[in-house]
């Protein structure tokens, strides 16, 4: 079995793709069309919606800090979310 490596630009293509033909394709015939497999795609989707980008997987950082930071990243996306949904229960609620 060969390993393939493929660069941040095919990454961030694949996930778009999937994100705009998901609803009308299975998982497996999009990764089917682009020539990796349903597993590899879906550890892609996963790690972008997680981190916003496609750095270095998790545990593999490069140092203590750089890990503490994808940590207060994560946190802050988590919060941000958080927030915005408090904000339209509020909006819906004061209707």
């Amino acid at each position: 079995m060969t390993k393939h490596s493929y660069d941040k630009e095919f990454k961030e293509q694949a996930v778009q793709y999937y994100l705009d033909n998901k609803d009308h394709m299975t998982m497996n015939e999009i990764s089917k069309n682009l020539g990796i497999g349903a597993s590899t795609l879906h550890k892609w989707i996963k790690l972008f919606t997680e981190t916003g980008e496609f750095g270095r997987g998790s545990g593999n950082f490069a140092s203590d800090k750089d890990k503490e930071i994808a940590r207060l990243k994560r946190q802050l996306r988590d919060a941000e979310g958080a927030i915005e949904v408090l904000k339209k229960s509020i909006g819906i609620l004061s209707k």
